[in-house]
């Protein structure tokens, strides 16, 4: 039986993690699509484009109109999204792609301590823009309706076609607010009314990494993977009942008032602030990589949330790091 010829669709192919996946797809042997607001191939840091780029397709459209991107959808075994923002109306991304340090530090601390505010003088369209419901949930929504009212062309599947969501896993708050991982758990849950299994043909995928690093592609970022990740080793070798960091916060969290929205956060910031001691960061690549393992359409059983200990086992993590010791002590 001959090899059904894949396509995915990557939302915002662009940026850090969708040109990851744009990369990774293509090395998987799938062909690529990217839609984002400004059409543009992908670019490094330095402005340099690398010969992967030119197989992809760069298109134009915008998530939020279906209608710029509907062409495409019926051609594509797999639909990846992956636009979404940290903080409402900042502009930490530019200041993380620049590598600045003091406009970081400014924009998280401001995003932290809730000055980005909405203002009453403005309109509610004007409020909404850049909001973590328009950008993290209503963008994936319209572009999961889309896919899935899109009738496939004629082509060989083996099984459902992915919509595969970058999510997180809640280690932010509280320096990210509660409204980022709310907004990504309210779209996880509404795309899984939409792909459950009432309906057959599609599958939903939630991607929940820990913080996203490339020590080339985002420098800045690395001196805080580097601890995250140390901190995520000394507690995974702490002796059983040591008091950890991550223990401590856990225990003072149990003393906080009952989160607004336990559907969606249903512990307290300091439980989310212990995941982040506890969960290590993950690279892009391995992030890339499971997403084009889950939009593989014969991986039907890869389906729902994947966190970062799912998505090493999904990629096997585990076993490349077994395999890489078993060679470094043949060769000792």
């Amino acid at each position: 039986m001959e090899p059904i010829i894949q396509k995915i669709l990557v939302i915002g192919g662009n940026g850090f993690v969708g040109s990851a996946v744009c990369r990774t797809a293509l090395a998987r042997g799938m062909q690529v699509a990217s839609v984002s607001p400004s059409g543009k191939p992908w670019q490094t840091p330095k402005g340099h484009t690398p010969s992967w780029v030119h197989k992809v397709e760069w298109h134009h459209g915008d998530a939020l109109k279906p209608e710029t991107y509907a062409h495409l959808l019926p051609g594509v075994t797999a639909v990846v999204h992956t636009i979404g923002t940290l903080f409402e109306k900042s502009g930490y991304k530019s200041a993380v792609k620049d590598g600045s340090v003091p406009r970081l530090v400014s924009d998280v601390a401001a995003n932290a301590a809730g000055a980005w505010s909405a203002n009453p003088l403005e309109s509610e369209e004007k409020r909404r823009e850049g909001s973590y419901a328009l950008i993290n949930r209503d963008t994936a929504l319209t572009v999961c309706e889309a896919f899935i009212n899109s009738k496939p062309a004629e082509m060989k599947l083996v099984g459902p076609r992915a919509f595969i969501y970058l999510s997180a896993e809640d280690c932010g708050r509280p320096v990210i607010p509660a409204g980022y991982i709310e907004t990504k758990r309210e779209a996880e849950a509404a795309i899984e009314r939409m792909t459950n299994d009432s309906n057959p043909n599609y599958r939903g995928v939630y991607i929940r990494p820990s913080l996203i690093y490339h020590p080339h592609f985002r420098p800045i970022i690395s001196p805080i993977a580097a601890l995250l990740d140390f901190s995520a080793t000394i507690h995974a070798r702490a002796p059983a009942g040591l008091p950890t960091p991550a223990a401590v916060l856990r225990t003072l969290g149990g003393f906080l008032p009952r989160p607004a929205r336990p559907d969606l956060t249903p512990d307290s910031p300091l439980h989310a602030l212990a995941r982040s001691l506890t969960i290590p960061p993950i690279h892009v690549d391995h992030v890339a990589e499971a997403i084009c393992i889950a939009a593989d359409n014969a991986r039907a059983d890869v389906r729902g949330p994947y966190g970062v200990e799912q998505m090493r086992e999904l990629i096997g993590w585990h076993q490349k790091g077994k395999g890489q010791q078993t060679q470094a002590e043949a060769h000792a």
